[in-house]
């Protein structure tokens, strides 16, 4: 049996049960680890459920950051230096990447603090996490505020992409399942996946084919 939940139940649901109850209903998200540093070399990493896909020419992610009435590590460094990585949680470091949620003091750097390892790129200037096995280099080009909940889009150039060769099909297609890359949902459960199947792109008069 269904039940509906209108607009004047949740709002009367306890702060964080309603958190939970909203942040569920996107369904499965992507879990990913957004690493920066400051000018002066302090590191910072955190988790997102936000980064999507903006567009292909030029190559766009977008994210979005909580408000800033307390202090965001991530916001400032993003803002003071313009570069990002952007990592995907797999299931070997999804405990510690949750563990990035939490307030540490500035000076504390949560690669260490979570047992995560800074890795350097292509001399890029904002740490990749070593354990991770897909991770994208951006550049941040444009911040918008959402006035609505005071939220910030990070919207990002691409700037370089590591991930195994063997995840890389010869379409361009990235198998993000055969690296381990894993789901959350709501604020604090995490997912692995099974494909179901690859569909040839849709058109009006051919039937969908699956492809390999």
């Amino acid at each position: 049996m269904n039940i509906t939940i209108n607009e004047n139940d949740f709002k009367n649901f306890e702060q964080r049960k309603r958190a939970r109850f909203i942040n569920s209903l996107s369904g499965f998200k992507s879990a990913n680890l957004i690493g920066t540093k400051s000018s002066t070399g302090q590191t910072n990493l955190c988790i997102i459920s936000s980064a999507f896909h903006l567009g292909a020419d030029p190559a766009l992610m977008g994210f979005i950051i909580r408000p800033d009435v307390s202090s965001r590590h991530t916001l400032d460094y993003l803002r003071e230096t313009k570069f990002c990585t952007l990592n995907h949680v797999n299931s070997e470091i999804f405990e510690q990447a949750h563990q990035t949620s939490a307030r540490y003091d500035q000076d504390v750097s949560e690669f260490e603090a979570c047992e995560l390892t800074e890795e350097y790129i292509s001399d890029f200037h904002a740490p990749f996490v070593k354990e991770s096995k897909i991770k994208l280099g951006l550049e941040l080009i444009r911040e918008i505020k959402i006035e609505e909940n005071d939220t910030h889009l990070m919207i990002c150039a691409i700037k370089q992409v590591n991930l195994p060769e063997d995840c890389l099909k010869k379409d361009g297609f990235i198998d993000i399942e055969k690296a381990g890359s894993i789901a959350v949902s709501a604020l604090d459960s995490y997912h692995t996946t099974e494909k179901l199947a690859r569909l040839s792109y849709a058109k009006p008069d051919q039937d969908l084919k699956k492809i390999d």
